[in-house]
């Protein structure tokens, strides 16, 4: 196991832990290109209007202002979206906080003063902002080109084709052979924000007319480059990330202040620097998607799913980068949680309505679906007196299960089982002891009652995707990985570098990793979907086997033996049968020589990911109050790369959007005027590191055919199988079905009819 390694499995110091424990470490804010200017965006305060007048005069005079632009002035092909359809700036606003107009200047102050002077004049159009609402006849029509607000299906990044409607074996069948059949509609609906501790930012800079550099702050700069090109008409981007203040998935492509930081560098000829305050991320950012289930599904009393019906319904607000590619990512993890159901009619539909824009965050449409459908399938359990964790058992996917995945393909899984997972950490928790049944308090004490609840998650998204990696070996026993991987807290680079520092055998200091540049380094898909591990550890570790296969080639030779009889360690070449005969690397290499290896990983969706998350809740029921008394939360990981890195991402469950979505943390949008009301890190509920609960973890390591170390990823997804577990919690508590997320005194005291 990972204990007989050197590095694997062991909690040794990060690479990088004093750059950052004494500021040395770099991050955007840090960085700063001679001649560089601040952009500012003047910001709509309607929901939805047309841009009837626009005098920008005075602003352009203020002496250090460099570029103000309006809808007339950016690139009319620079379009964002899926498909391409958001423009930099637009006569019509669609949410309040919608960009107006940008200003670029020599200080941020200067900036905030131009905006000032320019004055707008609007024609006020009906908002929507209900799903159900936006599809109806006569609703008002966000784009002319998505009739009744429904965007087009389909994510090409993903597959060719679209992917948004699970359909396959005989539906009605499906519910004849169901003992118990429920059916209702049912929401994740607050789209709360993922609230990376560090605020979005870009740095711009034209180096050709076509040529761009851009600083951001995104966990995957290939991913930047990539998309954004997209949508950039004839532009050739070259993305570089520094150190990033976290992401949880919500500052990958980073759209709006890439297209602003670029529009603005272009009409200044200078650098230029775009970023968001704590309120404009919290307002104007992407937010995690909302979505409302009107489904049907039917159980055998045995515990399996026998059909599944429904329509999903996604609201992304007004744009969404990736939402088509969530709808396709939740449908496949539906299945993935449900995999001996055989009989599917699931549609999923990306709707638009007047708020911010919603994007790419942990969870990544899976978290979405199931927080909502999760409660659904728990009312059919209840019908029949069927243990959740017993369901989840019976349900979750094993070797020789298939389902469809977003690149719309059938895949049947291998190798995976996590029966044995569910089991441990329930008996960890103590499941057996607390479940008492459904709407079933474990214990009441006064005013207060204890409920347990439970659910479960998984992604396929873990080997996702195209990773390249060079391992370079250098005459003096040091190896340099090239890979563009950032650094957004997970520790990734780290963990690359323990891995290929096992593979070359020398000491971890000795193993270097170059900046995440695009233009120095191969090509990766980015970290996204759990797929560092797997899918980037995989290109690392193939390409540092590269590396030492041709350094033992080139020694075999000068050794008199094949090039299987030699090992190596700390730069020195060894006969294995006879360790005394040893030379350096620089003996093979020579002085002014480096020895390249080269790996590549291509996506392969066969090998879901898992957790399972168990939680009890003691509430008041007198005010509502709901307080978390103890988490378990459980996986196998195949095996362990890094200890204390994993358990982090564990604990990060309660950052992203994640576990307390289903008790306070939202965004509240006031329908009145079309404004989000939680601005601020006081109005916007979250946890205190103070207030953490007892967390329990299960990890098993089950040495997966991944790689040649066998793991597999799991960051993605530890907060998603939390929300619905809650709210199953709560309801058992209370002794009633509280349906509603978050689940606030208000909602818990209403359903209890004491408000």
């Amino acid at each position: 196991m990972a204990n007989a390694y050197r590095y694997l499995g062991k909690n040794l110091p990060r690479k990088d832990a004093t750059d950052i424990v004494t500021g040395r470490a770099t991050f955007l804010d840090d960085f700063k290109p001679a001649g560089m200017l601040y952009g500012k965006a003047l910001r709509s305060p309607h929901p939805h209007a047309l841009i009837t007048h626009i005098d920008v005069s005075e602003a352009r005079q203020l002496p250090n202002v460099h570029a103000v632009l309006t809808h007339k002035d950016v690139p009319p092909e620079w379009l964002t979206g899926l498909p391409n359809h958001r423009a930099v700036l637009d006569r019509k606003v669609r949410h309040v906080g919608d960009g107006v107009a940008l200003v670029a200047a020599k200080t941020p102050e200067i900036a905030l003063k131009a905006l000032r002077l320019i004055k707008v004049e609007y024609e006020v159009l009906q908002p929507v902002f209900d799903v159900d609402e936006a599809v109806k006849p006569g609703a008002p029509q966000l784009y002319e080109q998505f009739p009744g607000n429904e965007f087009t299906p389909g994510c090409p990044v993903f597959s060719p084709e679209p992917f948004n409607h699970v359909k396959r074996g005989n539906i009605e069948e499906g519910f004849k052979e169901a003992d118990f059949v429920v059916e209702g509609t049912y929401g994740y609906e607050k789209f709360p924000c993922p609230l990376p501790p560090e605020s979005p930012a870009i740095i711009a800079r034209w180096d050709t007319p076509t040529d761009v550099t851009i600083w951001a702050t995104t966990q995957s700069p290939t991913m930047l480059k990539l998309i954004m090109e997209t949508k950039m008409g004839d532009t050739n981007i070259r993305c570089i990330s520094f150190n990033v203040g976290g992401s949880y998935g919500n500052k990958q492509t980073v759209p709006m202040p890439v297209f602003y930081a670029a529009a603005l560098a272009k009409a200044a000829n200078r650098p230029v620097k775009f970023s968001l305050s704590k309120a404009e991320q919290l307002l104007t950012y992407d937010l995690r998607l909302s979505n409302r289930v009107h489904a049907k599904i039917g159980v055998r009393k045995d515990g399996s799913v026998s059909a599944v019906q429904g329509e999903w319904l996604v609201d992304t607000g007004v744009s969404s980068d990736l939402g088509q590619g969530q709808i396709a990512v939740g449908l496949g993890e539906a299945q993935v949680m449900m995999a001996k159901c055989k009989n599917w009619d699931l549609e999923g539909r990306l709707i638009a309505t007047n708020r911010s824009a919603s994007g790419i965050c942990r969870g990544f449409g899976g978290q979405e679906l199931k927080s909502a459908l999760i409660p659904l399938w728990g009312q059919a359990m209840k019908k029949g007196h069927l243990d959740p964790v017993e369901c989840f058992k019976k349900n979750f996917v094993q070797p020789g299960d298939g389902y469809f995945w977003r690149d719309g393909k059938w895949w049947v899984c291998r190798e995976v089982d996590y029966v044995k997972t569910m089991e441990e950490t329930a008996k960890k928790f103590g499941w057996r002891e607390k479940w008492k049944g459904w709407n079933t308090p474990t214990s009441v004490n006064g005013t207060k009652a204890v409920g347990v609840g439970v659910g479960v998650h998984g992604n396929a998204d873990a080997g996702e995707d195209e990773s390249e990696a060079y391992v370079r070996l250098d005459p003096f026993g040091n190896a340099i990985l090239q890979c563009c991987v950032a650094e957004s807290g997970m520790g990734q680079r780290n963990s690359l570098c323990k891995m290929v520092a096992e593979i070359v055998q020398v000491p971890l200091e000795s193993v270097r990793i170059t900046p995440s540049d695009t233009l120095v380094n191969p090509f990766d898909f980015g970290l996204a979907g759990s797929r560092g591990s797997r899918a980037i550890g995989s290109a690392c570790t193939r390409a540092a086997s590269d590396a030492i296969r041709q350094l033992l080639e080139r020694a075999a030779p000068v050794l008199k033996v094949t090039p299987e009889e030699l090992a190596t360690k700390d730069g020195m070449i060894f006969v294995k049968n006879n360790p005394e005969i040893t030379i350096p690397w620089i003996a093979v290499m020579g002085p002014m020589n480096t020895i390249t290896g080269m790996g590549h990983y291509e996506a392969d969706y066969s090998m879901p990911n898992f957790m399972i998350f168990f939680v009890e809740v003691e509430v008041d029921l007198e005010t509502g109050q709901v307080e978390i008394l103890n988490i378990a939360e459980g996986t196998d990981v195949g095996r362990i790369i890094d200890p204390l890195n994993l358990k982090m991402q564990f604990h990060g469950a309660f950052g992203s959007a994640g576990v307390d979505s289903a008790i306070y943390e939202e965004s509240i949008l006031d329908t009145e005027t079309g404004r989000i009301m939680t601005g601020n890190m006081i109005d916007y509920k979250w946890r205190p590191f103070t207030d953490f609960p007892p967390f329990d973890t299960v990890v098993l390591e089950s040495e997966f055919d991944t790689h040649v170390f066998k793991a597999i990823g799991v960051g993605e997804i530890t907060g998603a199988p939390a929300p619905g577990a809650i709210l199953m919690a709560i309801s058992n508590a209370v002794g009633v079905d509280i349906m509603d997320y978050p689940a606030t005194p208000a909602v818990i005291l209403k359903t209890l009819g004491k408000s």
